[in-house]
């Protein structure tokens, strides 16, 4: 009988329990729309996701000059991505490989432009 009784309250105390818990999420979420916290949070995330590689940034991390030719850029794309694919690290080698589109296409750029 009391184990009974026991299993009844814990049933009624976890259901009012959820209810609450949905009740405040809800609360949060027209307190954050009416401040325009959740506006703000997802113009940071879009920000964020985009930004792209520099020029600049891109030479780091390939380790080259701002006058390297295309061919010792592909040389130095080439070992540091067969390095991190030994050593196992998909990010350093997707860094690398955004490097090396970056140069390309600010390379194609100059080349088009006459610079």
């Amino acid at each position: 009988m009391a184990a009974k009784i026991l299993a009844n309250l814990l049933v009624m105390g976890s259901g009012i329990l959820a209810r609450a818990l949905v009740q405040a999420y809800r609360q949060a979420l027209a307190n954050a729309s009416k401040t325009g916290v959740a506006q703000e949070a997802m113009q940071n995330v879009i920000r964020n996701t985009s930004k792209t590689m520099t020029e600049q940034e891109a030479r780091q991390i390939l380790g080259v000059g701002e006058h390297t030719s295309r061919e010792e850029i592909l040389q130095k794309y080439n070992t540091l991505f067969e390095r991190n694919a030994k050593s196992g690290s998909f990010y350093l080698q997707s860094k690398v490989h955004r490097a090396k589109e970056c140069l390309e296409a600010a390379q194609g750029t100059k080349a088009q432009t006459g610079s």
